[in-house]
């Protein structure tokens, strides 16, 4: 089984890669508006803005570092998830091939994203600044710009050094881990509402993409105030030293209101239901052609 969901991880990627493709866009207005929330104050003001300032080429920034957090992100996700589904197996005293329920395989989903956020933070890191650059530069908190992710990585080796790439991990593990138990709980529990009295194994591909997309949309909505705070700690922290998780978070409360830490989040939810639905879809299906696979041996 282990090896069953290792060997999905590696299938899931061109579908992860065609998702950050077309929804790239939508991701860079969301950090955009979650830093400088006084620059933008929709996402129509933000596309707009944006287009005339920098072209189409600035809602590409940090596609690179997207694609490698994707990739990285999703082939540990899916991998662990395996994994931790035996370990909640051990734990409540089933047998190893016994169906969980949808809470346990939320549990287990929890449980594989820890692991997922130690590669998915320094990428986001990356990725988030190189997104931001121009309006670090507008707002003056910065001089010069860095335009490559060759020059983002240099800049974090040479004030920081490498631990510099784990700034916002608190951060990352508070929105993945609570995350992820809605991520998954929600699709499990839309699989079972589609399934009905049938196996959850033999629903088409419109279920699948619905209960995936549900599941998205569960993670943004229960931990987005969240991802807010880890995205100003990365991309400020370029300026200089930038407070924890609880001195930006009061921060943002006291200055900005509560509303703020919500900004950016209708494009979010416009790139997470067919983006989260696409990639289980491809999961399901490469999960189901690979467990035939290893039936054959």
């Amino acid at each position: 089984m282990a090896f069953c969901y290792e060997r999905v991880s590696k299938c899931s990627k061109s579908g992860g890669t065609a998702c950050v493709l077309t929804g790239q866009p939508f991701d860079t207005a969301k950090v955009k508006m979650q830093t400088f929330p006084s620059m933008y104050k929709g996402l129509l003001e933000c596309i707009v803005k944006t287009y005339k300032q920098v072209g189409l080429r600035g809602f590409y920034k940090g596609t690179t570092p997207a694609l490698i957090a994707n990739i990285a992100e999703n082939s540990v996700l899916f991998m662990c998830y395996g994994f931790c589904q035996q370990i909640v197996r051990r734990v409540v005293g089933v047998d190893r091939k016994a169906k969980l329920s949808d809470l346990q395989n939320a549990a287990a989903g929890s449980f594989a994203s820890a692991f997922a956020a130690l590669v998915l933070c320094p990428t986001e890191l990356v990725k988030c600044r190189l997104q931001t650059m121009h309006e670090m530069q507008l707002s003056g908190k910065i001089i010069q710009g860095h335009n490559t992710v060759w020059s983002v990585v240099k800049s974090v080796i040479q004030k920081d050094g490498p631990l510099g790439f784990y700034h916002g991990l608190s951060s990352t593990l508070l929105r993945e881990v609570p995350g992820y138990f809605f991520f998954f709980g929600g699709y499990e529990l839309s699989r079972t509402f589609f399934a009905a009295e049938r196996p959850k194994d033999q629903l088409g591909p419109i279920p699948l993409m619905v209960s995936g997309g549900f599941g998205g949309i569960c993670l943004w909505i229960a931990v987005y105030p969240v991802d807010c705070v880890k995205s100003r700690i990365q991309v400020l922290s370029m300026s200089g030293k930038q407070a924890g998780f609880m001195g930006t978070f009061a921060n943002i409360l006291r200055n900005e209101g509560v509303f703020a830490l919500y900004s950016g989040l209708k494009p979010t939810l416009i790139r997470a239901f067919p983006a989260n639905g696409a990639l289980f879809l491809a999961y399901e299906y490469s999960r189901k052609m690979m467990m035939e696979q290893v039936d054959m041996y």
